[in-house]
């Protein structure tokens, strides 16, 4: 277990999971459309459009959204595992998903929805996580454990996948 519950990672740790996340993924971090997807998406993925929350001025659907991905990412680890939140350009962080968002508890150190940056949740063994994507408009999730957990609750707040394994999806 962490001595905190969250702390941003040693920079010879970051730089390890950074590297791992460029080569397992062939991450593409950009703005153009040209390079999305801007990971290679693992085989057992599935990706929303965040078009869905365009018309939500109260954000309870984002909220929902939230709730969902962080509670999946939750329990898709053991009592002692730990995660990555990867934030493209600025702090990134370790943590202790059993240890955030509870009452009394820190907060979780980033969100799961892209806010800005391209926003990485990965655990330490790379088996699940979740990947945001601001210019795109998408979340990823992958691992089947995860998607098992979360990806029918995120159907009901992001309307259905555009892809799935990294494969379009047509319309319903």
């Amino acid at each position: 277990m962490m001595e905190v519950p969250v702390a941003a990672p040693a920079e010879a740790e970051y730089q390890r999971v950074g590297d791992r996340c460029y080569e397992d993924f062939l991450f593409r971090p950009s703005m153009s459309s040209f390079t999305w997807p801007a990971i290679e998406e693992p085989v057992a993925s599935v990706t929303w459009s965040l078009a869905a929350l365009d018309d939500d001025p109260s954000y309870e659907r984002l909220d929902r959204l939230v709730a969902v991905v962080e509670q999946g990412l939750s329990s898709c680890g053991g009592p002692t595992d730990t995660l990555f939140a990867l934030d493209w350009q600025h702090t990134s962080y370790r943590f202790a998903p059993q240890e955030v968002g509870g009452l009394g508890q820190r907060v979780w150190p980033l969100s799961p929805y892209p806010g800005g940056d391209c926003c990485i949740f990965i655990a330490e063994d790379f088996r699940f996580g979740s990947f945001g994507h601001p210019w795109e408009e998408s979340l990823r999730l992958f691992g089947g454990e995860l998607l098992d957990i979360a990806s029918t609750e995120v159907d009901k707040v992001l309307d259905p996948p555009v892809r799935r394994s990294g494969k379009a999806v047509g319309p319903a």
